[in-house]
């Protein structure tokens, strides 16, 4: 969204650090003491940028080393605690505007704000932007204008202090303020808070009206589309003349007066036969454009026609959970989003669109913004409304209990009231949810009898945020928090009802157990695995390298992460070596590979209980740091294997072999057998030929036993289909596989084992396969041909060359069957890629 006045009553002033010719540029400077080591830091002024925070400003300075590397995290904590100074003198000239207006898209977080040594406000709140009146402070000529912050660290315990304790999920006081609860750390990111004048600032000078706001809400109504425009105003003074308000859309214009003083109206147009907005893979993206027009003002944006449902209906397994778009339910394959980098303020459309493409790339559909993070820039939404990815948007609360008291509370109402009517004509926002974990801390973790009857945040959630969203969003549904049951007396985690959390899997149990779960819906669980190799050694300099050593430590922030990736494995994989030191090629290889098979497992599942399962989000997509994490796509935007595996199962088309109970071929009701189900989530039929075959590993990959049957599969429909008892009865476990091919227009491939991997007999990869290496324009080919069983053979181009990127990964071939690895990025050594560490597959842990 866009707005713009060539209106000669209104004028700004931009004081960003890129745009602003009227002053001499920001200056940081610490308002406390900082420790001996860092003494050069306020030894002379430092130059700050606007938008910009301090570690940032630090950082382009040389003051500190780069956050990330080795454990700089741990020794640059005193940033936290130490107040900050940003300063700018500009040049200003009044004119002829009666108003004139200190405007601040975003302070980060406690701050003081002074014009010419004049207090002009206190601000406590990141999530949220601030006008102040400063017509009397101001000077023509040069003025002064400082920010005072508070350090974020000693802030939050401060107010912590004056709310009362309350339960949280880490150690700093994040929910006793409201900043950016990952900037205080959490198990996937650093702890680097920091202060900032994190948006655009300037001063807006205007006469008569201002357009305050503007909130179009394209409604659906039969095959026609309402736009109905609530315009906000501000007057100067209430001597002035009536103005006119005119919206435009779709060639049409409506208009209406404005009174001097009145501060909102509604406008409203009606476009027949309107075209509807879709989610990806049901249709166009359809987008009108919409501009407003006030005393020579305007705005602009575009808006999607749709309708968005959120339906939790009970029945004979619990209640389910649904999105329904248009009336059409959507099978959700989605990704919880983190925010892309832990200095926000390097974020930019580019590095949106990027990150966004990779969950598109990937299959998914809907992304989640999580509660732990910041309600987004419009970078970020523009991409999903354009792409149709769908966005579930928590309000940010997560995983704490927070005071409803005041002052809280009315921050809390602001930032909510704000967020909401900014983002309530998106197309692509269908669910706003009240927080993440919450509820669920409170039933289960403890919280009820250390707050001892205070407020935690249950009237946020159930009152607050549900009547904000209805008087100012009343097309987008509100789900309480994530997980919920949306029953009555459940447990707000009950997979049977509404959205599950799975986390004992990661923590406790292996990957097996997700076949406990017949969830209706996930809306968050994973599985760690390391950044790329080029990614995390970057950062990483422990001698030798170790998953214990010191700074690998720094950069694995889950508890007893390094434990639970090697427990992990279980009996799927043999743990690697370990004396007389580690091997760290295979260490990396097997928990990237590891987290892949785990995450693609519970998808399977999941998929496999359609219609009663109506989808997942994976925890996570991206990082904000080079770290051991939940990502499907690290820090330097690499693709880890998790990536290349849910490429797979988040296709619109999904085979799958699935234990399912077999009444015809067993009279025990206990006995399961192995099956095949067949998922196809997208907009047209099925059909082709399946074949089921079981082989063997060896050389040549023999068919031992073969089905054969016709396919046809309605659109949005799912299939069980029974196997042969000679296909699925082996006398060779350990030296045979499942097959299951379906040939056409739409072919798709899975694969079934009867033992694990630890005991499967594969050969090696100079007998399972060839492979040879083409140079190209633009990279190099790597081509695989099987003779015999290859299993999930992946390349990692980037340990030749960080820069180096492969199209595929996770590639299971039998015998005469052939891939080819597209490299591009970087020049790099031909016949590394051949062999390993570069080339790994199974095969080569034998």
């Amino acid at each position: 969204m866009t707005s713009a006045s060539p209106d000669p009553t209104f004028r700004r002033t931009s004081l960003d650090t890129a745009d602003s010719p009227a002053g001499t540029g920001w200056q940081l400077s610490p308002l406390t003491g900082v420790p001996a080591d860092w003494s050069a830091v306020g030894a002379t002024p430092i130059r700050a940028t606007v938008p910009g925070e301090v570690v940032a400003d630090l950082l382009a300075a040389d003051l500190i080393p780069d956050p990330f590397d080795g454990d700089n995290e741990n020794r640059l904590h005193w940033i936290g605690s130490t107040d900050w100074s940003y300063r700018t003198m500009f040049a200003f000239q009044r004119g002829d505007q009666q108003r004139h207006d200190l405007v601040f898209g975003g302070l980060d977080t406690v701050a003081t704000v002074l014009l010419n040594g004049t207090e002009i406000a206190r601000t406590a709140n990141q999530h949220r932007s601030y006008r102040f009146d400063v017509t009397s402070a101001l000077r023509d000529g040069e003025n002064d204008l400082e920010i005072r912050f508070e350090g974020p660290v000693s802030a939050a315990e401060r107010l912590s202090a004056e709310l009362g304790d309350r339960p949280r999920a880490y150690a700093h006081p994040f929910n006793a303020i409201r900043k950016m609860a990952a900037g205080y750390g959490w198990d996937w990111g650093p702890d680097l808070a920091g202060v900032g004048i994190w948006k655009s600032v300037g001063i807006e000078s205007w006469s008569g009206v201002r357009l305050a706001s503007v909130r179009p809400l394209a409604l659906v109504e039969g095959t026609s589309g309402r736009l109905a425009t609530h315009v906000e105003l501000e007057w100067a003074d209430r001597a002035g003349d009536a103005v006119e308000v005119a919206v435009t859309l779709a060639g049409q214009t409506v208009t209406t007066e404005a009174s001097p003083g009145q501060t909102s109206v509604v406008l409203e147009l009606t476009v027949p036969e309107v075209e509807l907005w879709w989610p990806l893979g049901h249709g166009a993206q359809t987008r009108y454009d919409v501009t407003v027009e006030v005393a020579g003002q305007s705005f602009a944006a575009a808006v999607g026609f749709r309708t968005a449902e959120l339906v939790t209906t009970p029945d004979a397994y619990g209640t389910g959970f649904s999105l329904v778009v248009n009336g059409t339910p959507i099978y959700v394959r989605g990704f919880n989003w983190i925010p892309d980098d832990a200095l926000l303020t390097r974020l930019t459309p580019d590095s949106y669109r990027s990150s966004i493409g990779e969950a598109v790339a990937a299959g998914a559909n809907l992304l989640r913004i999580w509660g732990g993070g910041i309600y987004e820039s419009d970078d970020f939404y523009d991409v999903c409304d354009e792409l149709g990815i769908l966005v579930w948007q928590d309000f940010l609360f997560a995983c704490a209990a927070y005071s409803e008291d005041e002052p809280l509370r009315s921050e809390v109402v602001a930032e909510a009231r704000e967020a909401v009517a900014r983002l309530a004509s998106r197309p692509s926002l269908v669910v706003w949810n009240g927080n993440n974990e919450n509820i669920w801390g409170y039933v289960e973790w403890g919280w009820r009898q250390q707050l001892a009857g205070r407020s935690w945040g249950n009237g946020y959630y159930t009152e607050l945020l549900p009547a904000i969203v209805a008087e100012l969003d009343p097309r987008t549904p509100y789900s309480p928090g994530s997980p919920f049951s949306y029953a009555d007396y459940h447990h707000p985690n009950d997979p049977r009802s509404g959205t599950v959390h799975i986390w004992d899997v990661w923590n406790q149990l292996d990957y097996t157990h997700y076949r406990d779960y017949p969830a209706r819906f996930v809306s968050e669980f994973g599985f760690q695995g390391p950044a790329a190799w080029s990614t995390l050694f970057s950062v990483v300099h422990d001698q030798p390298a170790d998953p214990y050593g010191t700074q690998m430590l720094v950069h694995q922030k889950a508890h007893e992460g390094n434990l639970k990736l090697e427990r992990g494995l279980g009996d799927h994989l043999p743990v690697w070596r370990s004396d007389p030191t580690p091997d760290m090629d295979d260490w990396h290889w097997l928990t990237s590979l590891n987290q892949a098979r785990a995450v693609a497992y519970g998808i399977e599942h999941f998929r496999s209980l359609y219609p009663r399962n109506t989808g997942a989000i994976v925890w996570q997509l991206n990082d904000n740091w080079p770290v051991v994490s939940w990502a499907a796509v690290d820090h330097a935007g690499i693709r880890k294997p998790l990536w290349h595996a849910l490429k797979r199962v988040y296709a619109d088309r999904l085979l799958t072999f699935q234990p399912r109970t077999d009444h015809d071929r067993t009279a025990d009701p206990g006995v399961e057998v192995l099956a095949l189900v067949a998922h196809n989530d997208a907009p047209d039929a099925w059909t082709g030929e399946l074949v089921i075959a079981r082989r063997g590993t060896g050389d040549g990959s023999p068919v031992l036993a073969e089905q054969r049957l016709p396919l046809h599969l309605d659109a949005r429909s799912a299939i069980t289909v029974a196997l042969d008892a000679d296909v699925v009865t082996t006398d060779d476990p350990t030296g045979e596989f499942l097959v299951a091919t379906v040939t056409g227009d739409a072919p798709a491939t899975a694969y079934g084992y009867f033992v694990e991997d630890t005991a499967l007999r594969l050969v090696g990869p100079d007998e399972a396969y060839a492979v040879d290496v083409t140079p190209v324009e633009d990279g190099y080919r790597v081509r695989l041909s099987a003779r015999a069983l290859v299993k999930d053979a992946a390349l990692f181009p980037d340990r030749l060359g960080a820069a180096a990127r492969v199209d595929s990964g996770l590639v299971t071939l039998a015998a005469g069957d052939t891939h080819t690895f597209v490299v591009s990025g970087a020049a790099v050594d031909e016949v590394a890629l051949t062999a390993r560490p570069v080339l790994r597959s199974v095969n080569d842990l034998g």
